[in-house]
């Protein structure tokens, strides 16, 4: 799906507390976003905004020039799919099942091609039999990720809009390389739009097209790697002393907590 994701003006409060004010972001086709920003900066709130699982107070997110709560469920589950922090099961499958979940939107058939192909790429292959309440928090994250990806498998390559909400937060070294490493891949291909919240600003550095940085609920820098990771503006919105370097073989920014 080739269309812009468009938020506008987007406000969200609840208990008489404004949690987002005033947001406006586009997303483009084939580009890896990072949502960054200090704990309660609005990040999640503003993922849940964009994938329709909270409206907002004042405000509108369109896809493809129409809004997103005119979509059908169905239609809207073709093209876009979510990640969240956690995701508890209220059931025991196992992990073939909860991939497969992802295709409902699709057919009511088992596609064993598709799953094992996503468990490949995912890294998930290694899990395969186990029941998803077995796995650890970072082999149900991969998982998840498995079962977004289904979701939006279409002509043998995932296609459209995918959020995620920290995935990388329960994983090892090896697994967030991996993980990161894919969904650049995807998107650099151009039929996934990725949009994901990092804690962890060095991956954003090394992975994302465009940092967008939250602070109480509103956007306050967006733009490429190193124009939005300027120490000076870090330490302004985080409170943190840092010092910001360069990745030794990409040129990325990097960030380091002062001592």
């Amino acid at each position: 799906m080739a269309e812009q994701f468009l938020a506008q003006a987007l406000t969200y409060r609840i208990a008489d507390k404004t949690v987002l004010h005033d947001v406006s972001l586009s997303l483009n086709q084939g580009e890896m976003v990072a949502l960054i920003g200090p704990n309660g900066a609005g990040k999640s709130t503003l993922l849940r905004l964009l994938t329709g699982y909270l409206s907002p107070t004042s405000g509108s997110c369109n896809l493809a020039g129409k809004a997103l709560e005119s979509w059908s469920t169905q239609t809207l589950s073709r093209h876009r799919a979510v990640m969240r922090q956690q995701t508890q099961l209220g059931f025991d499958w196992p992990i073939e099942a909860v991939i497969g979940m992802g295709r409902s939107p699709w057919t009511q058939q088992p596609e064993a091609a598709v799953i094992a192909h996503v468990m490949q790429i995912t890294g998930c292959t290694p899990l395969a039999g186990r029941k998803y309440a077995a796995l650890s928090g970072g082999e149900q994250q991969r998982v998840q990720l498995a079962r977004a990806l289904a979701q939006l498998w279409c002509d043998g390559a995932p296609r459209g809009w995918l959020f995620l909400d920290e995935p990388t937060s329960a994983l090892d070294l090896y697994h967030q390389q991996h993980v990161l490493r894919l969904l650049k891949s995807l998107t650099a291909q151009g039929n996934l739009h990725v949009c994901v919240v990092l804690h962890d600003l060095n991956l954003a550095a090394l992975w994302a097209d465009r940092i967008v940085l939250l602070h109480e609920g509103k956007i306050v820098s967006q733009g490429a790697p190193d124009l939005v990771l300027q120490a000076d503006d870090l330490a302004r919105w985080y409170g943190a002393q840092v010092h910001v370097g360069l990745h030794p073989t990409s040129a990325t920014p990097q960030v380091f907590l002062a001592p």
